[in-house]
């Protein structure tokens, strides 16, 4: 069923065109990934499906079906309400129903057995059920959970949280809410790998439709069908994830190329045809050249030059040389925030030339590791060591080493002030810094450029050890990419905490997990970590005794409160049933003592036969419904 068609849009601000002549319908069952370069327009044509912009040209229809679905939409004020609360607001009609139904059960227990509050109390029962009452609260706990949060967390008022915790808090509430197009820009921002791949397993179940904008290629690979890339203000579609849609990108832009040549060469053919036609001056050779300018003509109207792919940046490491082969060790490292332990035996064995990645959960202490071993914190305990000529360079995922009030350029020189201004300009030029992009102060930039700024500042350092705490964030898929070849062509070593498993799977050598208690170390890529983990987490399982999930414990309780309510509804309309029988069985048999007519008396006397046969079934009806509650110890 399709949910929303695009015809022809067209959207420019100021003089720049975001998007020309865009065409796209949207199915029910579409897993979409959006990609495209940042700045290149795709969360404006978001805004745009939301009714936030109008386009210049084109139209844009929404079916009356389409629910769609936006984090915008979930927005959490702060108030005192908890976390678990919040998320909750999701489903008020919900709670509404669920206690109306516990009013009515009190109405019920207080003796108020009328037809109006039974009939009631079955249909909202009903319709509680099938709307997911039994469900809804288990469902609310299990994407709080999936999504990182503690049962400590849930408690917590709104008013406290962070901001990454109040983003993670308004996507559960937009993915249990009851949309069936959602669209979701960068949904795994501020989520850690377990997260991630619970997101993952979430959107596979969904029922329902969805785009995402996301710059992970491991996560767009997993969730996705289709892919429209957003380009030179024109988008395709091509069917696939993101890797499929890569080979079908390369394959598409070749065919176009050589279109393009093989018209081009047709063109100079003809050409040729017409000089030659020229030099021979004779009156019916004009008559040719006209036919065949005609001809070029007809094949010029159809040309479209294929287009140049947008500019991606160009990382360059360069690394000083001499370093032995030990390269860095870390002793028995802890470390503690007020009186709450991170971390303690944290073990770490570096070589020469390594690729080494550092993962774990939200919260767990990577950063905080990462400023042990750069001299910004204290560990409680332990010691590290860098080996000898040994040049490390550190990059912060929050670009701490930033100075705000400085321009771009200001803050490159300032740096490396032996460089010439031609070759700083340079420099800032390869990373996408031009004109007069040079003089925006640092306060200014986006994520994306700041983070351009840091790693360029690094790329000049000469480190013979790269720190790099989450390098691909804020970076669009083209840099990401450029970034990773840049990494590979590196000849020193790297550590590196990241959560982009499409660059671990690239890079990695070894990977340390790490715990409260320590350091687990797994050898080679993302995908390898993961199958070891899985089996580790099985045999676990196997030798443990499984315990019962609180989710599912919850949604027992509420099936089994339900199945009570309904016996208690049964037998108090057996019960009803029952004295209405005998009222009306006293009333027919009074009224048969009292008749001469024997024809009558005879059609009486079956109708008494007829109630005292419907009151021992409902009689039956209310043995078995009390038997089955004195199971619930009613």
């Amino acid at each position: 069923m399709l949910l929303l068609s695009l015809n022809d849009i067209s959207m420019s601000f100021a003089d720049r065109t975001l998007f020309s002549g865009v065409t796209l319908d949207v199915y029910d069952d579409d897993r979409i990934g959006f990609v495209g370069v940042n700045g290149s327009g795709k969360t404006t044509l978001f805004r745009l499906l939301r009714g936030e912009h109008i386009p210049d040209e084109g139209q844009v229809h929404i079916a009356g079906s389409c629910k769609i679905g936006v984090m915008e939409q979930f927005a959490c004020k702060d108030s005192a309400r908890t976390l678990y609360d919040e998320a909750l607001t999701v489903f008020d009609w919900l709670e509404d129903m669920e206690l109306e139904l516990e009013e009515i059960h009190d109405r019920i227990d207080g003796g108020d057995h009328s037809e109006e509050t039974i009939n009631r109390q079955t249909m909202l029962t009903e319709r509680f059920e099938r709307d997911g009452g039994l469900t809804y609260k288990s469902r609310t706990a299990s994407a709080l959970t999936g999504l990182g949060f503690s049962e400590s967390d849930m408690k917590l008022p709104v008013s406290v949280l962070s901001g990454g915790q109040k983003s993670k808090l308004q996507l559960a509430k937009l993915l249990l809410s009851n949309a069936n197009l959602l669209l979701l820009d960068e949904p795994t921002n501020h989520l850690d790998i377990q997260s991630v791949e619970w997101l993952e397993r979430f959107l596979n179940d969904y029922r329902g439709a969805y785009i995402v904008i996301s710059h992970d290629r491991y996560f767009l690979d997993k969730v996705t069908k289709r892919t429209i890339e957003l380009e030179n203000c024109h988008v395709r579609d091509y069917k696939g994830n993101y890797t499929r849609f890569l080979e079908l990108k390369a394959e598409d832009m070749e065919r176009r190329r050589k279109e393009y040549d093989a018209a081009m060469r047709e063109i100079g053919r003809i050409e040729g045809i017409i000089d030659q036609q020229k030099r021979w001056n004779q009156a019916h050779n004009y008559v040719t050249i006209a036919s065949k300018q005609k001809q070029i003509d007809r094949i010029a109207a159809d040309l479209v030059k294929p287009e140049e792919a947008p500019d991606a940046l160009h990382f360059s490491f360069k690394c000083s040389d001499g370093c032995g082969n030990d390269v860095f060790q870390a002793e028995n490292i802890a470390l503690s925030f007020d009186g709450k332990r991170l971390f303690r035996n944290v073990n770490i064995d570096i070589k020469k030339g390594e690729r080494i990645f550092l993962i774990g959960g939200n919260g767990c202490g990577k950063t905080s590791l990462f400023k042990i071993f750069t001299g910004q914190y204290i560990a409680d305990a332990g010691s590290y060591n860098y080996g000898s000529r040994v040049q490390w360079g550190y990059f912060d995922q929050a670009q701490a080493g930033l100075t705000e009030s400085k321009t771009a350029i200001d803050e490159l020189w300032d740096a490396y002030p032996r460089m010439t201004e031609t070759q700083v300009r340079t420099a800032l030029g390869s990373f996408l810094f031009r004109g007069d992009d040079v003089f925006k102060h640092i306060s200014e930039l986006s994520g994306g450029e700041r983070a351009r700024i840091a790693i360029l500042k690094l790329m000049l350092s000469g480190a013979n050890m790269l720190l790099l705490d989450e390098p691909t964030n804020h970076l669009d898929i083209s840099s990401c990419e450029a970034l990773e070849n840049a990494l590979l062509d590196y000849d020193g070593t790297l550590f590196i905490i990241s959560h982009d498993r499409y660059l671990i799977n690239k890079l990695a050598d070894r990977i340390y997990y790490l715990t409260p208690d320590g350091v687990k170390e797994y050898r080679g890529s993302y995908d390898a970590y993961a199958l070891a983990a899985e089996n580790a987490a099985q045999q676990k399982s196997e030798d443990k005794p499984q315990k019962t999930e609180k989710v599912n414990d919850y949604k027992l309780k509420k099936e089994r409160e339900s199945e009570r309510r309904k016996l208690n509804t049964k037998v108090t309309r057996a019960e009803a049933e029952i004295e209405r029988l005998d009222a009306l069985i006293e009333e027919k048999t009074n009224e048969l003592s009292g008749l001469t007519d024997y024809q009558k008396a005879m059609e009486l006397s079956n109708e008494i036969e007829e109630l005292r046969r419907q009151q021992e079934q409902t009689m039956q009806t209310w043995e078995e419904a009390s038997l089955a509650l004195e199971e619930f110890g009613e």
